[in-house]
């Protein structure tokens, strides 16, 4: 077993190798743009270190973790245009870099790239494989379509919110732990409860990311700050001031969150609606949210059949994600 930055480094040394820089250069390009403005890796070291408890074989992982990196990127590319975010990890998006029309057809060759890898596997692995990659690419396209429809739907429940964050983005942190399980031979019963486990911690993850969006450091955080607030989208935080709050701050958060403001009056609307969310108890009922989902699936941890010393690395991974120590 080796330490969780010496599977970063592994996973960053092959993914350097991985994608083409042949012509045209102009489609492969803005591809290694995007993966070199590095991130956290968090998915492909999940899959590296899960091939490792349940084979001790993450090098032969390496493949399935560039694979769910690679569309990871790729889904962050085609959000940012559909966002019309001009910011990613600090950097100009590739549609603002370049143009719509480039990062198009660059996502679309990356999730190409994303299936290729996998073809590195055979017979019942890579079919077990390809078909657990494709249940959970589409289930991020149904997540984002529910993201986009949030954007105007006047009545969104906090149930369809979790449900569009678990379907967006929890999935694919269950799909990478489990693609390195079954890489590693893991059993049915362990392959479910680490998938368990993934989207539990994805939707924590994605929650307290969320508040981030509001609350973080604006020079670490690596997007538009309260790029949320900006675009109407309801987050966990809205819901929350929408179930605490009194009739007039709701009416005061509905009126804001029913326009597309621009220019200087950004920062009105911004300061406006993080002050709704503090005195509602959305901005501590979000925190206290993603602890419930934080320990929910550390709990899941209990019933894998692996040693103590194994779930205490799964157990560090999550506690240094929430603390963004990656």
């Amino acid at each position: 077993m080796i330490t969780l930055n010496a599977y970063k480094e592994t996973f960053e040394s092959a993914l350097k190798n991985t994608i083409s820089t042949s012509a045209p250069k102009t489609l492969y390009i803005p591809i290694n743009y995007i993966l070199g403005l590095g991130g956290k890796r968090l998915r492909p070291i999940l899959t590296l270190l899960s091939a490792d408890i349940f084979g001790n074989n993450h090098s032969k992982a390496i493949y399935a973790a560039l694979a769910v990196e690679i569309f990871h990127n790729f889904t962050l590319m085609h959000d940012d245009i559909m966002d019309s975010a001009p910011l990613r990890r600090g950097l100009a998006t590739v549609h603002k870099k370049w143009n719509v029309n480039t990062a198009i057809l660059s996502g679309d060759a990356m999730m190409i790239h994303a299936y290729l890898a996998l073809e590195n596997y055979e017979g019942s692995l890579y079919r077990k494989l390809n078909r657990l990659f494709s249940k959970t690419a589409i289930d991020v396209c149904k997540g984002q379509q529910y993201d986009l429809d949030f954007e105007t739907k006047s009545e969104v429940s906090e149930a369809e919110y979790l449900e569009m964050i678990r379907l967006k983005t929890a999935v694919l942190v269950g799909c990478s732990l489990k693609m390195g399980a079954l890489i590693g031979g893991g059993n049915d019963t362990n392959l479910k409860d680490l998938y368990d486990f993934g989207v539990l911690l994805g939707t924590a993850f994605q929650i307290q990311d969320d508040y981030l969006d509001a609350y973080g450091n604006p020079e670490s955080f690596g997007k538009q700050f309260a790029g949320d607030i900006i675009e109407n989208k309801k987050t966990i935080l809205y819901h929350k001031a929408m179930e605490n709050g009194s009739s007039k701050e709701k009416t005061a958060l509905t009126q804001w969150f029913s326009n597309q403001i621009k220019g200087k009056d950004v920062a009105d609307k911004i300061n406006a609606v993080k002050l709704l969310f503090d005195k509602t108890g959305a901005s501590e009922s979000s925190k206290a949210l993603v602890s419930k989902y934080t320990e929910a699936a550390f709990k899941k941890l209990d019933s894998l059949d692996i040693s103590i010393e194994n779930k205490v690395l799964f157990k560090t991974f999550g506690i240094n994600l929430m603390e963004r120590k990656f």
